[in-house]
């Protein structure tokens, strides 16, 4: 069945809010996002919207998500850099922006090619390095059990790709900026990061807006560490106060890694970041987290670290500042799976009312 095909048939329940009547996505001349797009359609037939009777989504209640009526983006606001300026950040002289999660290379800015370094839209990077994006694209972020992933790849056209090859360390932090701008869209931004051996690059990934309107934003990470490689991963989420955030992001920590999260949510009426984290023999992690909301905000973040092999060290420190009505919500996991001796795991929350 082709994805043109598949994504004009009616999918059951809420789903129908997102995709009923919305005009077909033109085939891909990669078929691994064809596949991908028809694997995460499939799901969505059986897929549910998550409940507080379900005991992951116990303390969040996205119902209000259901009431909306959406519509995909299929053309981005045209932006000047001058209504952007406030959102870059000064050392990042490398950065790539999506409006409305459709690329905007008027205002992004390449990464120098003389390291062989990849900054750039999937269209564009995989042109050069298609091997090496077929190798990881919807590899690590599993549709199976998650309706939110799976929507966000029935969506795949583009996405934000980072290669850094063998060896080539990044001085400069490499800016993803997500830009929303459109009242009741819904967009998808994918991102997929590949840190070959021994590299190390930082990585801001920011969600913006320029309208406090409601609309869904609903993105997904894949990053991708190879043996001995380091990614240091910041991710500021400050969306409108009326807005939906529901994002996943899946890491695969290769042997000997180091992996360093910051994640920081400030906007959004109800946002949502799942952070699965899996750790080869001897790598590390360290996952830090902070919420500040008030009024009626509600942020809730789930993550598990996953000590795969022997010798891994986990460190986490997830920290809420509450005010007004509003709620967030931590659920931390560690999995020790069997035969990884010698983990070194550490988890803390702490919080202010």
């Amino acid at each position: 069945m082709s994805t043109v095909t598949a994504i004009r048939q009616p999918v059951t329940g809420y789903l129908e809010t997102l995709l009923l009547d919305q005009p077909p996505l033109p085939d891909s001349p990669v078929a691994r996002i064809n596949t991908l797009r028809a694997e995460a359609l499939n799901r969505l037939d059986v897929l549910t919207l998550p409940t507080l009777r379900d005991e992951e989504w116990c303390f969040t209640d996205i119902s209000r998500l259901t009431k909306l009526s959406l519509s995909k983006v299929l053309s981005a606001t045209t932006l000047e850099a001058a209504d952007i300026a406030r959102f870059y950040i000064e050392e990042a002289t490398t950065r790539l922006v999506f409006v409305d999660g459709i690329h905007a290379p008027q205002l992004s800015s390449a990464a120098s090619s003389s390291s062989g370094v990849v900054v750039s839209n999937l269209a564009t990077a995989v042109a050069t390095h298609a091997a090496v994006i077929e190798a990881h694209l919807g590899r690590h972020a599993a549709i199976r059990d998650n309706v939110f992933t799976s929507l966000n790849t029935t969506f795949l056209q583009d996405a934000a790709v980072i290669v850094v090859p063998r060896d080539v360390a990044l001085a400069a932090p490499v800016h993803l900026l997500f830009i929303a701008t459109q009242a009741a869209a819904v967009s998808a931004p994918r991102c997929l990061v590949i840190a070959e051996s021994g590299s190390s690059v930082t990585l801001v990934e920011d969600y913006v807006t320029l309208r406090n309107e409601a609309y869904f934003i609903n993105p997904v990470s894949e990053i991708a560490l190879a043996d001995n490689a380091h990614v240091n991963h910041i991710r500021v989420q400050r969306d409108s106060g009326k807005a939906f955030h529901i994002a996943n992001c899946a890491v695969s920590v290769g042997r000997s890694s180091n992996y360093q999260s910051v994640s920081v949510a400030l906007g959004a009426q109800i946002s949502r970041y799942n952070l699965d984290v899996l750790l080869a023999e001897g790598a590390e992690c360290a996952v830090d987290g902070l919420a500040l909301i008030t009024d009626r905000q509600l942020a809730d973040t789930h993550t598990c670290i996953d000590h795969a092999q022997p010798h891994g060290v986990s460190r986490q420190l997830h920290k809420c500042i509450v005010g007004g009505n509003a709620h967030a919500v931590f659920n931390g996991k560690i999995k020790v799976r069997q035969g990884a001796q010698r983990t070194d795991s550490v988890q803390s929350s702490r919080n202010l009312l």
